[in-house]
């Protein structure tokens, strides 16, 4: 099944015209695969070995987004945990949960962090630090920086957007509770936003979809599929939005892996994906995820694949 692209996103500038139409083109012929690979709440601080084979380059490569100047948030941090939706819009009834991958103070509390909790079928770290780059930006900053972007872009068609943390507590919260956070919200969609910490080379996105588990407390059976309807939306859209090309080195070039040890899908009862931006560790990508254009581009692009899903 190819990415879906043929849902007009939220509107943008039109001077981005021809770079997304060049990259929808890409999106189409990505098909679905899954391999798997990685931690929980993704990246650990040292970098990891990439997983997954890798097909034959697409012959029509998108391209790649400008830099703007590094580390640099055009968009404030709300010290709410939760907001209302405060306009109507297509998306009005609709519950959104935001899940920033990591906590920028996890460093500080690495024993509470690294406590063993349930995820279903076995027991993994309550979090950890994250990666970062080469140059010190941490994936905490980045996750928060793209999520208030993406609550933003949301509320503006009238969603109800929830964030799992909003830089308000001093770590976590461990990925049990994140998963509770998006059940007890009783969401429509959820989804973990993260940026990978794999080898030089390995470049791209990749949207990870939850396995078939049962066991303990886990049971995906329920949310297998319209998470993965939810993650081919966001994945075909993503590369719409910002002209990255799918990951060389997880997924077979789709942009997509199903895993079935992250907690945090795991123990959901709410269809969830994890969105893997791109890889911190490769300089070239990790030009993009300091950059605060792209970030808004990356928050639009996974903006357009929530509200392609919850509108059918």
């Amino acid at each position: 099944m190819p990415y879906d692209t043929s849902v007009s996103p939220t509107p943008r500038p039109a001077r981005r015209r021809r770079t997304l139409l060049a990259a929808a083109a890409l999106g189409c012929v990505c098909l679905i695969a899954g391999c798997g690979g990685g931690s929980d709440g993704g990246a650990a601080a040292q970098p990891r070995k990439g997983g997954g084979g890798a097909s034959s380059t697409p012959s029509l490569s998108p391209s790649p987004a400008k830099s703007s100047p590094a580390r640099t948030t055009s968009v404030p941090p709300s010290p709410s945990k939760s907001a209302s939706r405060t306009m109507s819009g297509p998306l009005s009834g609709k519950t959104v949960v935001i899940d920033p991958g990591h906590n920028p103070r996890n460093h500080e509390h690495t024993r509470e962090i690294g406590r063993q909790v349930d995820i279903g079928t076995a027991h993994k770290e309550c979090d950890t630090t994250g990666t970062s780059t080469d140059s010190g930006y941490a994936e905490a900053e980045f996750t928060l920086d793209v999520s208030h972007r993406l609550r933003a872009l949301l509320q503006a068609q009238g969603a109800e957007v929830v964030l799992t943390y909003d830089n308000d507590r001093p770590y976590g919260p461990c990925v049990d509770e994140r998963a509770r956070i998006g059940n007890n919200a009783g969401a429509d969609a959820v989804v973990s936003v993260h940026a990978d910490g794999s080898a030089v080379g390995n470049r791209g996105f990749h949207v990870i979809l939850p396995a078939l588990v049962r066991g303990g407390a886990a049971d995906t059976s329920k949310i297998v599929e319209p998470s993965r309807e939810l993650g081919t939306r966001i994945a075909g859209l993503f590369v719409r939005a910002t002209g990255s090309a799918p990951s060389n080195y997880v997924g077979a070039n789709t942009g997509l892996d199903t895993r079935k040890d992250l907690g945090g899908l795991n123990l959901s009862t709410v269809p969830k994906v994890f969105i893997e931006c791109g890889n911190m560790r490769d300089p070239k990508d990790a030009a993009l995820l300091t950059s605060a254009g792209w970030r808004q581009k990356a928050a639009q692009g996974i903006a357009d694949g929530i509200s392609s899903y919850l509108r059918g």
